[in-house]
């Protein structure tokens, strides 16, 4: 990560959001901008939590180690978003490792600032405790769906769920650009799977796929796909 002067605005970021006007100065004074560089690291699973980050523009991975050659990415985050608040627990350490798809920029908080802030802004610390529970009920679906749902209904998921957070161009292609890699380690499937399954959807013309880039052609097909899984 490489420090600059061109970042988070005190506007847009979850922090500024939701603390009052009045605090904007005091993070203006602790903030710390960073520019990460596509496939760069922010944290890795494991390392010690520092403080807080808040992605003022570009897209990122959230992922975990699933064995010792794969991993599972859990989510997507985009400007807005805030990073390593899964590291507040009693154990001081990042759960999960978060890696930039795209060149982009983050505003660090360090941790005893950041918990100054919950103190004094009831706001942010009510928000934070109603996105805690928003993930966890996202968790447990998603296990759910790990557990009981075919890869072929996952697949289907996961371009619906990009297509919902990140929404598409006119034309019809996803806001976001994913390697076949990321998109199997998202939908939960290997690698194998994910490709032949998505040139199914191909020549089914459901969906179209020019390099990393993917438009959905039926969406109600891939909704009816879904809605058929066979939950045990």
């Amino acid at each position: 990560m490489k420090e600059t002067r061109n970042g988070c605005d005190i506007t847009t970021c979850y922090l500024c959001t939701h603390c009052t006007k009045d605090w904007n100065p005091a993070i203006a004074a602790h903030k710390k901008n960073f520019t990460i560089n596509k496939g760069q690291r922010i944290f890795s699973e494991g390392d010690s939590v520092t403080g807080m980050y808040f992605i003022f523009s570009g897209k990122v991975k959230v992922h975990k180690r699933w064995d010792d050659d794969k991993e599972i990415i859990i989510r997507f985050a985009q400007s807005g978003d805030i990073l390593g608040h899964l590291g507040l627990g009693n154990e001081p350490v990042y759960p999960v490792s978060t890696t930039a798809i795209e060149p982009t920029v983050v505003c660090y908080i360090d941790l005893p600032f950041f918990e100054s802030s919950l103190n004094v802004n009831a706001n942010l610390t009510y928000s934070l405790m109603k996105f805690f529970a928003n993930e966890l009920q996202e968790s447990e679906k998603r296990m759910r769906n790990l557990v009981h749902m075919p890869v072929k209904e996952r697949i289907a998921l996961a371009l619906l769920t990009l297509k919902k957070q990140f929404g598409a161009t006119e034309g019809g292609w996803l806001n976001i650009e994913l390697t076949r890699q990321d998109l199997s380690s998202f939908a939960a499937v290997s690698y194998e799977t994910l490709f032949k399954v998505t040139n199914d959807f191909i020549q089914n013309n459901w969906i179209e796929v020019n390099g990393k880039s993917v438009r959905i052609i039926n969406e109600e097909i891939l909704t009816e796909v879904i809605r058929n899984a066979n939950f045990k």
